[in-house]
């Protein structure tokens, strides 16, 4: 499930950001693991964004039962129910929420990210992530083993934001010294 959650974040960042074209969503989805075609249609795109707009709230819970309630609202939508698939012998098995192997791509993401993020509340009993708290950063991140608390979506965004503070800090330094 923790390739699930992974393939969750890297789209709620994707499909938050600038409007991506289908080519650039399929191509992520295969980064992640889908295999077979991809054929996504601006409305398929369109589906998935509204989807990452709901699953962007749990990243931003700032408590377990925040997050939990969150999830359970998303899940009480779902038209399906949990159910095995192998997609007719070409995975492996695994769970779906959807209500068919051909629903179309925003149930089928939506439905397997709450149950991707599901797995990982539970055992976790935490929430699954966060949102970067670089001013200039929209994206969603996930909560990587037992350590520190995580502030940034990347060393990149955390890196940007200690050089800008290190700046602000040494700039009031020297004018209070003159």
């Amino acid at each position: 499930m923790q390739a699930v959650a992974r393939r969750t974040a890297a789209l709620v960042n994707a499909l938050s950001g600038e409007d991506p074209t289908p080519e650039a969503v399929a191509d992520l989805l295969r980064e992640h693991g889908e295999t077979g075609s991809v054929d996504l249609s601006p409305s398929d795109v369109a589906e998935m964004r509204a989807a990452a707009v709901q699953l962007r709230e749990i990243f931003a819970a700032a408590h377990v039962d925040a997050a939990a309630s969150l999830l359970n609202r998303l899940l009480r939508q779902s038209p399906g129910t949990v159910r095995l698939t192998s997609h007719g012998g070409l995975t492996p098995w695994h769970p779906h929420l959807d209500s068919d192997d051909d629903a179309p791509w925003g149930e089928w993401f939506l439905a397997s990210s709450c149950l991707g993020l599901m797995v990982l509340i539970w055992d976790r009993q935490r929430p699954p992530g966060g949102l970067c708290a670089s001013p200039g950063c929209r994206n969603v991140y996930l909560t990587q083993g037992s350590g520190l608390s995580r502030r940034y979506c990347s060393r990149r965004c955390a890196t940007r934001e200690r050089v800008a503070s290190h700046r602000r800090s040494r700039a009031t330094g020297s004018v209070v010294r003159q």
